[in-house]
């Protein structure tokens, strides 16, 4: 499948205050959040490198230990196996490229 409509995917809600829908193509998983104020993202790990890119609203992301506030714009790269967690400050719509695809994703 070449094209898609993010309208015909059923968003998931895999976190409190997190509902996503996902993309996978042959080597990657890109994951489209939109996110409640103050949800927050456990501190997790996974063997996928990560990039988390903020499209709009203000999301609090710690990445082994560093943690930024992250605005439209802002980019997180999360190696693999970084722990990682966050909070959203405002309501957010942030866009995750995973690779390779999460198998667990699908």
């Amino acid at each position: 499948m070449l094209f898609l409509n993010l309208n015909d995917t059923a968003p998931r809600d895999l976190f409190p205050g997190f509902q996503v829908r996902f993309v996978h193509s042959e080597f990657m998983t890109f994951a489209h959040w939109s996110i409640e104020a103050g949800a927050v993202l456990p501190e997790h790990s996974h063997p996928h490198e990560q990039v988390a890119n903020v499209i709009s609203g203000e999301f609090e992301l710690t990445i082994n230990g560093e943690t930024k506030r992250l605005f439209p714009g802002s980019v997180g790269i999360i190696p693999p196996n970084a722990v990682h967690g966050g909070t959203a400050i405002t309501p957010c719509h942030i866009i995750d490229a995973f690779h390779p695809v999460r198998e667990d994703y699908r």
